[in-house]
């Protein structure tokens, strides 16, 4: 059971970032421009700052670490 659990832990990890292309990779497959564009990349970085935000909260992050971790977070979902 260890071993299954193991295997779908690193399975999640490894896969996960793959799997989640960035707000701007997105946009740009989808070929958004103009308002369309800009409400994309809004709503696409407010998701991935409740998300990352969450992932923080999980880890039990504060302060200083709290902030370094959930902008770079957000930075890379979003792809800039």
């Amino acid at each position: 059971m260890l071993r299954f659990g193991i295997a779908v832990l690193t399975a999640t990890l490894l896969a996960g970032p793959a799997l989640a292309d960035s707000c701007k990779a997105t946009a740009d497959a989808k070929k958004l421009h103009g308002a369309a564009l800009t409400s994309f990349m809004k709503k696409c970085e407010t998701d991935a700052k409740t998300a990352c935000d969450a992932q923080a909260a999980d880890k039990k992050l504060h302060g200083a670490a709290q902030t370094s971790f959930t902008t770079k977070c957000v930075r890379d979902a979003v792809g800039q």
